[in-house]
């Protein structure tokens, strides 16, 4: 078993989020059942065409003939579909034995289409750049014409995840009867354009990057990539109080710990497939939705939203601040606006803790909960 730190680092790949909560769907076999789904000729919102657009989803629990009991939870950063099973289980939030949980997969993350494992001509540094949006509309292809369903009992993410939600609140207003947003906005503001446009410029920084062209993975761009994301990972306090140390052997130190965040921070991931998910996060914004009425303003966007709306900031994420979660809040007409009140910084919206898990899956349980009967 790794050590908590590294499985700390998990959390942001999605291999796992937390040790309990993993730990715990494993032993109840709630590990998720593997689907691909394959769209013909899919347009990406850049122009680009796919001849086979490939989305990689898990499913629990089973889906029941009226098919009103579906929960989408939309990936995040480079994750797989077991990234939510912090929330999974018979004592948790979701419960698969009443629910249908469908946990899909973003473009790029190595598994669904990305440029690491699509053919030319869109192989590499040439596969279109994807949006939250092309996500979202990939996903609405799966589950109406895969799954046959057209409504689902609410829409979970976390990051990513929780910008796909917006995006689902925005496009498709009356597909789920709640959304919940966690360590994610409505918008990538101009600040995280710079710290995403950071860390590519640390990775492609590398002469082996090779504008995408490598034969071999450029080793010290991704180690640049990885050193600066680390940075942003967890609150400052959170370093200054050593909470890495946190069942991480005794011996462990601060050297140690960045050690390896640098060399194994998301393993055996592709250099094109990281930049590709950076530029779909870095250009979301509910504002710019085509065929509606905003005029790239993300608040008469946020005004649309009508749906019930649990919107759970970290109190120190330094990738979506607290701050950017309370302005956006003040246009929604049913929110809930409940930070996560941690010092786990980003992760702490994925359970990256104990205690953060705890509250996730009391306030979001409750929540769900709270639906009106017949829904």
């Amino acid at each position: 078993m790794k050590k908590r730190v590294l499985l700390i680092l998990l959390l942001q790949v999605s291999i796992s989020s937390v040790l309990i909560a993993q730990d715990s769907a494993s032993a109840k076999g709630e590990k998720g059942e593997r689907h691909e789904f394959v769209i013909a000729n899919f347009h990406t919102e850049s122009g680009g065409n796919l001849p086979q657009a490939h989305i990689v989803y898990g499913t629990y629990g089973q889906l029941n003939a009226a098919k009103d009991n579906v929960i989408l939870l939309p990936s995040h950063y480079m994750a797989d579909f077991h990234g939510y099973e912090w929330l999974i289980g018979k004592d948790l939030a979701l419960d698969p034995s009443k629910l249908f949980l469908v946990a899909t997969e973003l473009f790029g993350n190595g598994r669904s289409s990305s440029p690491s494992n699509t053919p030319e001509p869109y192989h590499g540094p040439r596969f279109p750049v994807t949006t939250i949006r092309d996500n979202v509309e990939a996903v609405h292809k799966l589950l109406t014409e895969e799954l046959k369903v057209t409504h689902v009992r609410a829409i979970v993410g976390f990051s990513m995840g929780a910008e796909q939600a917006f995006q689902w609140a925005v496009s498709y207003p009356d597909f789920a009867d709640r959304i919940v947003a966690t360590s994610g906005t409505a918008k990538n503001y101009p600040h995280g354009v710079v710290r995403l446009e950071g860390q590519i410029a640390a990775l492609t920084a590398d002469a082996a990057f090779q504008n995408g062209d490598y034969t071999a993975p450029p080793t010290k761009g991704l180690e640049a990539f990885a050193t600066v994301w680390t940075a942003w990972l967890f609150s400052q306090e959170w370093w200054r109080r050593e909470l890495w140390r946190e069942g991480a052997p005794a011996d462990t130190t601060f050297e140690k710990v960045l050690h390896d965040f640098r060399t194994d921070f998301i393993p055996g991931a592709d250099a094109n497939d990281l930049i590709l998910q950076m530029r779909t996060w870095e250009r979301h914004d509910i504002g710019t939705t085509p065929g509606k009425s905003f005029g790239g303003n993300v608040e008469l966007a946020l005004r649309s939203i009508k749906v019930p709306l649990l919107y759970m900031p970290s109190e120190t994420d330094l990738y979506f601040p607290v701050g950017d979660a309370r302005y956006e809040a003040g246009f929604i007409s049913n929110v809930t606006l409940t930070p996560i009140p941690s010092l786990w910084g980003h992760t702490a919206g994925a359970a990256s803790n104990p205690a953060d898990g705890k509250f996730l899956n009391e306030k979001i349980g409750a929540f769900l909960a709270a639906a009106p009967a017949g829904h």
